[in-house]
């Protein structure tokens, strides 16, 4: 090399003294221990990429799972009978003050001789005399007629407070454990005037009405009445006495119709006097009761 030059030009040898002489051993060395690190790094990531490849991941499926119809919803539970509310009562247009109201009333014109026929299938079971007694013996009776649910009302002609009613339909309900009832006025008792009237839609030839009552000994009136309104009082001339006034002492009466020519589309059970074991007193009113009404056809 001359003086002054640093690096062979044939071999690339340093000169003595100089770095490159010196450190050229460390340098290749160093260049030997990369390239092992290198090689070592690819051979590792070739066998993970060769290993990977011989097990391949796992996929993960989803799988969708049928899920039942919700339950159909069950149908609506059936009404459960509601307790009646306010009893109907008919509203008069009179004074409140009841007039004097005779506990007979004119005496009906007598009943055909000849017995009504049936017009419904005979009942197979004996009925009571008319007058309450024991029932006739063999005496086949036509079946009650079928009413409405409403077709029971109280008939509240003078006004007594609705809180002293109970519920007429209760009357025609076929159970006779069940009532109306009417409070008994200590101021008049034991005259009452109030009763129940039965709206048969249509006008109806009648035999007879069948009263079933817990409290025994009123004394009580059968009316008729035609037309499209219910009238006003029961002194309306509208009103015809099918009965006259008598005091039931039965628990279970039957009581025969007059006029059975005629037909009536409203018929009363009026009430004008309550027995001594219903009066009670003014801080304890009694009442008296009408457990079931039942109306028979006429021929």
């Amino acid at each position: 090399m001359e003086a002054g030059q640093d690096w062979c030009l044939q071999c690339g040898a340093g000169a003595p003294g100089s770095l490159g002489g010196s450190g050229a051993p460390w340098r290749s060395g160093a260049t030997v221990l990369v390239a092992a690190v290198v090689l070592a790094l690819g051979a590792g990531a070739a066998a993970y990429a060769a290993l990977s490849k011989g097990k391949p991941r796992p996929q993960v499926r989803t799988a969708t799972v049928a899920q039942a119809p919700p339950p159909a919803a069950a149908p609506p539970a059936a009404a459960t009978p509601v307790n009646p509310g306010t009893p109907t009562t008919v509203k008069p247009a009179v004074p409140v003050k009841p007039p004097k109201i005779p506990l007979t009333a004119a005496k009906p014109a007598p009943a055909a001789s000849t017995p009504p026929a049936a017009t419904t299938t005979p009942s197979s079971t004996t009925s009571p005399s008319p007058s309450g007694g024991a029932p006739s013996s063999g005496e086949s009776q036509p079946s009650a007629i079928l009413l409405d649910t409403n077709s029971a009302a109280t008939y509240n002609p003078y006004a007594y407070p609705v809180g002293g009613f109970g519920d007429p339909s209760l009357t025609i309900d076929g159970d006779s454990s069940t009532a109306w009832t009417a409070q008994v006025d200590p101021a008049v008792a034991p005259k009452m005037a109030e009763g129940v009237v039965i709206d048969l839609k249509t006008a109806r030839k009648l035999s007879a009405l069948v009263l079933v009552s817990s409290t025994p000994g009123m004394t009580v009136q059968v009316y008729g009445a035609n037309g499209k309104a219910l009238p006003g009082s029961i002194t309306d001339s509208a009103w015809v006495g099918l009965t006259p006034g008598v005091q039931e002492k039965s628990k279970h009466a039957r009581l025969k119709l007059h006029k059975p020519g005629k037909a009536f589309r409203f018929v009363t059970l009026w009430i004008s006097k309550a027995p001594g074991s219903s009066v009670g007193t003014s801080q304890a009113p009694g009442r008296v009761s009408v457990n079931e009404l039942e109306l028979f056809p006429a021929g």
